[in-house]
């Protein structure tokens, strides 16, 4: 099954860098709720991760609990993909180490320090934007890697958005990062929710759904 892709240009500027955000398996059943549905997309991932250039393992996921933590990953996951347990995000300095989060509807955020060779991947809904886990994760980079705001490359995934939602999240996103000293934020502008074909949603499929899944990693 070829799996549609996208692709941000901002990080593709980057060296160093590999990311891609898997978008819908066409033609797939996900019409269940969300460890059905993440089960049947498992080895599609697997393959799509492994023909995009990331490693099947290392690879680090988070549990999602719509919160504000954020893991530090310092050492490669190995054997096999750890899940950070209680965790919206993660952040690593290691090379060869591919992170993972799942959204459907909810903002995957892409934050990238070039100078220091840090990386961080966050879930953003409307909770976790309320408790700005972008901001935390800014001040998390610095305290972690001595990541200066102004390096940081940030860049939004696809997300839910009006009129098919009642609060723009992905705007207070972008507001938080700039507010936080990062220049460099970009939102890719698409609305998940209006694109059934290319993405999930958790709202438009009420519940009964597959997820997308954000990839980035150090080479």
């Amino acid at each position: 099954m070829q799996l549609p892709v996208d692709t941000f240009e901002a990080l593709q500027r980057l060296p160093g860098l590999r990311h891609a955000f898997l978008c819908r398996a066409p033609g797939l059943d996900v019409r269940m709720d969300r460890d059905a549905a993440l089960a049947r997309l498992a080895s599609i991932h697997a393959a799509a991760r492994r023909d995009l250039g990331f490693p099947i393992h290392p690879f680090a996921t988070a549990k999602q609990v719509h919160g504000n933590h954020i893991a530090i990953l310092r050492h490669p996951v190995t054997p096999g993909t750890q899940e950070a347990p209680a965790a919206d995000g993660l952040m690593t300095n290691v090379p060869g180490l591919s992170l993972g989060i799942y959204v459907a509807d909810c903002c995957a955020i892409y934050l990238v320090d070039p100078v220091r060779r840090a990386i961080a991947l966050l879930h953003s809904g409307r909770q976790g934007t309320q408790l700005a886990i972008a901001t935390r994760a800014v001040q998390a980079m610095a305290r972690e890697y001595g990541s200066s705001p102004a390096h940081l490359v940030a860049q939004l995934s696809p997300c839910i958005r009006p009129p098919h939602y009642e609060v723009d999240f992905a705007a207070e996103i972008f507001r938080q990062l700039k507010s936080a000293g990062v220049p460099q934020v970009t939102d890719s502008g698409a609305n998940t929710a209006a694109d059934l074909h290319r993405y999930y949603s958790y709202r438009i499929e009420k519940g009964r759904t597959g997820r997308l899944l954000a990839l980035l990693m150090l080479q």
